[in-house]
């Protein structure tokens, strides 16, 4: 599977889920927000997805360095 197929799949799979999530009042979120910590969550989710993100792209690459060296010989 393509790298831009599987990026655009979770992004869409992600505002899919953003959307069904904001038709539901929970009060612990309004909580959070009027106390400003909802961005605390928000930047912790945010940084462990770069995380990801970035780990699975220099695995790729790294995949890719392999397979190209065992093709040459």
């Amino acid at each position: 599977m393509n790298f831009k197929k599987i990026i655009s799949l979770v992004f869409f799979a992600f505002a899919a889920v953003c959307a069904y999530a904001q038709t539901d009042e929970v009060p612990m979120a309004d909580t959070m927000r009027s106390n400003g910590k909802i961005y605390v969550v928000l930047a912790i989710v945010l940084v462990i997805l770069s995380g990801i993100i970035f780990y699975l792209v220099s695995l790729d690459k790294k995949i890719k360095k392999l397979e190209d060296e065992n093709k040459t010989k």
